[in-house]
Formats: C-alpha cells, sequence, structure tokens
C-alpha cells in the first residue's frame, strides 16, 4: 500500500507541473562536452538540484570536466546504491532539421523536445526526483544512495576511469544502478545487464604531397582511397565477417538462462524497420539479437578524401582517411583489438598510419544475481507489466568501471522511449516515461531496502 502513495504523488497535477519546470530548466543549460559549451554551469546545476532535494553534493575535478558527487548515508543501512548518470549532452547539429530551438524544451503531442531530454538529462532528473517522491512519500530512505553524475560520457568519458580508480573508497557501494538508453520497441521495460566495447581507430594513407590534375598525372601518382579500399578489403569479407587474425578470440559466450531470456524478447522486424528508418530490414528475432548484443562490429564511421562538393573536381586526392568504430563484445580486450588490427596493416599496408582515436571495454552482469532479480521485480511492480531482461545492448556504455574496476554488479533500466531520437535532431522524451521514471526509481530503492532488511 505504501507505494500507492508513490504513485499519487507523481500523478499529482502540481507535483507533475514542478516537476516538468526543472527538467526545463536543465534541458535550458548547454552542457555540450564536445564544444565545453556549458558544461561547469550544468555540473553546478544539477549541484543545486540535488542540495534541494537534502543530497550532500560537491564537484570533483578530473582531468576534464567536473563529477557531480552526491549521498545520502545513514550508518544503519546495509546496502549502497551507486546511481551513475551524465549531464553533458551531443551537439544538436545540423540545426536545421529542428523543429524548435534544441535547447528551448517545447511539449508536441506529449512529448518534451530539446537536446539531452532523452539522453541522458530527463532520466538523471527522473532519478534524483524518484529519491524526492520517496522522501516526501514514504519518508527515510532503507538504503545509502551515491550519486555519480558525469560531463564526458558524450565523449567517451574519458577521465571517468582514473576518477573511479582515485576514488575507489568513497565509491564502495553494492550496485550500480543506470538509467541510460530506451525501453524496448515494443514499449516493454526492460533491465538490461551488460554493454559492447568501443575501438575508434583511424586509417590514413598518403600518396603524392600534393593533389594531382587526375588526367596528366592519371596512372603516375598513386591514389591513396584505393589503397584504403584495398586494404579495407582485406579485413572484412562480403558476408560481413572479419578477417583480422585472432579478432573473434575471447568472446564469452552466453549461458543458458541468458540464453533463454534472449528468446522471450519480441522482435516485430517491420515495426524495428520502420523506426530506424530502415524498412527493408529482413531478421528474426533470434538472430537480430545475436547480431546486437553478441557479435562484434567493424563499421565504417566515416571517409574522407578529395572534392567532395557541387559539380567536379578532376584530381587525385594526396590523402585519404577513414574512421572505424569497432563494437566489442566480452571478453575482447580494446587494446588487444588494436595492436591486432596494427599488425594486419603492418603487413597488408605498411605506410598506411593506424591512429587509436578511443577505447571503452565491454562489460556483463551475471542475471541470475539475488540482487538483479530483486531490481528486475521493482521495475515489474513500477510498471505493472513483466520487464524483458536483456544480458546485453547494441551501445557502449562506462559500465566497465564498475563491474571491471569496482568489482560491482550493475543494471541498466532505460526510462526513454524507443524512439526518443537520441543524438539526433528532435531527441525527445515522452512526459509519461519521464514520470514513469521517477516511479521507478523509488520502487527500486524500497525492493532493495526490503531485501537487504530480509537478509540482515
Amino acid at each position: 500500500m505504501s507505494m500507492e502513495k508513490v504513485k499519487d504523488f507523481v500523478a499529482s497535477n502540481s507535483n507533475q507541473l514542478a516537476f516538468l519546470d526543472q527538467l526545463y530548466s536543465l534541458l535550458r543549460q548547454k552542457s555540450i562536452s564536445a564544444q565545453n559549451d556549458g558544461v561547469e554551469e550544468c555540473a553546478k546545476l544539477v549541484m543545486e538540484m540535488m542540495n534541494e532535494i537534502g543530497i550532500t553534493t560537491k564537484l570533483i575535478d578530473t582531468d576534464g570536466h567536473p563529477v557531480v558527487y552526491g549521498e545520502l548515508i545513514n550508518p544503519e543501512n546495509t546496502f549502497t546504491l551507486l546511481i551513475y548518470g551524465h549531464y553533458d549532452v551531443q551537439p544538436p547539429e545540423p540545426l536545421e532539421k529542428w523543429v524548435s530551438n534544441p535547447f528551448e524544451p517545447e511539449i508536441r503531442d506529449g512529448r518534451i523536445y530539446a537536446r539531452g531530454a532523452g539522453d541522458n538529462k530527463g532520466q538523471l532528473l527522473a532519478q534524483l526526483l524518484g529519491v524526492k517522491t520517496y522522501l516526501e512519500t514514504i519518508g527515510e530512505l532503507p538504503i545509502n544512495l551515491k550519486f555519480v553524475f558525469e560531463g564526458e560520457e558524450e565523449i567517451g568519458s574519458i577521465h571517468l576511469a582514473s576518477f573511479v580508480e582515485k576514488h575507489k573508497e568513497l565509491l564502495k557501494a553494492d550496485l550500480v544502478y543506470t538509467s541510460d538508453g530506451s525501453l524496448h520497441e515494443s514499449g516493454s521495460p526492460i533491465v538490461l545487464l551488460g554493454v559492447r566495447g568501443m575501438l575508434a581507430i583511424e586509417l590514413e594513407a598518403k600518396g603524392a604531397d600534393r593533389d594531382n590534375h587526375s588526367g596528366n598525372k592519371g596512372n603516375i601518382v598513386p591514389n591513396p582511397v584505393w589503397k584504403l579500399i584495398d586494404l579495407l578489403q582485406t579485413m572484412r569479407d562480403k558476408e560481413g565477417n572479419v578477417l583480422i587474425e585472432g579478432f573473434y578470440d575471447n568472446i564469452l559466450p552466453l549461458s543458458d538462462y541468458e540464453t533463454e531470456l534472449l528468446k522471450k524478447i519480441p522482435f516485430d522486424a517491420k515495426s524495428v524497420g520502420e523506426k530506424i528508418g530502415y524498412p527493408q530490414l529482413h531478421m528474426n528475432g533470434e538472430t537480430y539479437y545475436q547480431k546486437l548484443i553478441m557479435e562484434p562490429t567493424f563499421n565504417i564511421c566515416g571517409i574522407e578524401s578529395g572534392y567532395t562538393g557541387e559539380g567536379v573536381k578532376t584530381i587525385i586526392p594526396s590523402t585519404a582517411r577513414v574512421k572505424l568504430d569497432i563494437r566489442l563484445v566480452v571478453d575482447q580486450d580494446p587494446m588487444d583489438i588494436f595492436n591486432k588490427i596494427k599488425s594486419h596493416v603492418s603487413e597488408h599496408a605498411p605506410d598506411v598510419k593506424v591512429t587509436y582515436l578511443g577505447s571503452m571495454q565491454p562489460s556483463r552482469t551475471n542475471a541470475e544475481l539475488k540482487v538483479v532479480q530483486t531490481v528486475v521485480h521493482a521495475v515489474q511492480q513500477a510498471y505493472e507489466t513483466e520487464p524483458l531482461i536483456q544480458p546485453g545492448m547494441g551501445g557502449s556504455l562506462p559500465n566497465y568501471v564498475w563491474t571491471k574496476l569496482l568489482e560491482l554488479p550493475s543494471v541498466i533500466v532505460p526510462y526513454a522511449n524507443f524512439d526518443q531520437g537520441n543524438h539526433s535532431p528532435n531527441e525527445n522524451i515522452k512526459i509519461k516515461n519521464f514520470l514513469n521514471g521517477v516511479i521507478c526509481t523509488a520502487h527500486v530503492i524500497d525492493a532493495l531496502g526490503k531485501s537487504a532488511n530480509r537478509n540482515s
């Protein structure tokens, strides 16, 4: 009965207006980490919002953007939950694709449109407001809470690992809880237990020391674009299999239980295809989730060379670059893969330069842990429907800092709608998703507290 108070509190018109007003304030404040635009100002705003709830808060400097750290500690509580999120956002470009100003939130058809609405300010604030709602309806927290909100997730969380290493004692906890990403395509709540890692690299080929006339020097001066194309064809076959020696080593298979969980996840190829802008998608659910969770990728995310403007400029380019982002699965190691790529390039195109641009390790938490099942039950109670449990997700988050550096279980429970358009123009979050996130956070706190008390 007590948790009904939470839903009634969130359903109140006055509380909803207050919640939305706070979200608008957060969305209006720029925090574009890639451009260092408004990031520190946003960190201070998040601090103010946390302080108003009663959370003891401080800014902790890193070699980049600051981390907002907070805690609510009662020495009598036996369980500590660490809540993670990020307050930085992607650049809004291309601006002409936005229907409304990306930093002036606007409601249309029950959705709040603004940069960061879904990724991750709306979900971050839902976590904080879940704490506020619990305190105001139920009372004293049954568990300890710690908060880590970083300002560099959108540029690869480049200083989060060093922050965690430096503050291991401060960050001691029993579970890490993240709200990021999207609900399942069907609209069902979902509990994610892992992420793919990532390795970003650049390959650069050179020809002459300047561009040349493609007729006067054709067949004389080498074209570096062809050099890269020839190299790439030695790295991946037409079926998508990566040909780099040892690339598929160390991939940890799913357990029987995790395999069964995947089979329970619904899949509608037509619906998914339409929502991702690729209606030609023809794939069954088992293949879809196998490729999305269990298989690494070898993606070309950008090519640069020559002239690509209007009309034709008949040149032999002097340089060519290709950028690759390679998603990795447990237990592939990004630096091991990078070294294998370097060896492959050295063998097939030794004059091509290989540059490391960044990486993130993959991560996975055991789905059969009792604490995971407690969270799953809490999500079910909050949404009044059984959540899907997915052993991993296609994207990359810095989840490894919790599972590998702190050696903690980590769960990701997204609150945003599947079609939130994060990283794209017209990013949005449905109002009902934002409010459901508030309710879900309160339920997770309550369930973990009851479980800890039963075990004490």
